[in-house]
């Protein structure tokens, strides 16, 4: 599930949204209201449920071999996606719909750019689909997920290393020992 060339998409699981108005998001960093959408690039850090806490970490340019090794392993990922296993029953039965929107309305954010933001109401290029089984999803896109008692270990390797990573809803993994 991702966007044709001129789209962005928006994931929820609220399949009767007819427009998007800019909105503070409560896990706001800043105080700028907007639309949130993302390219074909991030899509995969969305299929997820919505307050799922996940740790995603991927290959860049500058990631070098003994942290592919370390981190990503020897399955040949260039991307994991880490998830707690108290998440699995809601990752492979909750409904999940993608918006598509205008591409044309929407500017990167972020630095590494990690969303795209509108700031004027925005209307859905058409009804919302349903993205379907979320671990297909990853496997059909050679992304491997990772179950983990907790993400914290493999978060903390994460961030201090070569590759590209992005942490969502952390703030509702499982507490630190």
């Amino acid at each position: 599930m991702r966007p044709e060339p001129g789209e962005v998409l928006h994931f929820s699981h609220n399949p009767a949204i007819t427009r998007f108005d800019p909105h503070v998001a409560a896990t706001a960093r800043q105080p700028e209201a907007y639309v949130w959408a993302v390219d074909a690039a991030r899509s995969p850090d969305y299929w997820f449920p919505r307050d799922c806490p996940r740790a995603m970490a991927w290959e860049e340019p500058a990631t070098t071999a003994a942290d592919r090794e370390r981190i990503l392993g020897p399955g040949g990922a260039r991307r994991v996606h880490a998830v707690e296993y108290g998440w699995l029953p809601a990752m492979a039965t909750v409904e999940l719909y993608a918006y598509r929107l205008p591409a044309d309305r929407f500017r990167p954010f972020g630095d590494p750019v990690n969303a795209q933001v509108a700031t004027e109401p925005v209307v859905p290029l058409g009804p919302p689909e349903r993205v379907g089984d979320l671990l297909r999803l990853h496997e059909e896109a050679g992304i491997e997920l990772r179950v983990l008692p907790t993400l914290w270990p493999f978060w903390d390797v994460v961030i201090r290393s070569t590759l590209g990573f992005s942490g969502i809803r952390l703030g509702n993994a499982r507490p630190r020992d």
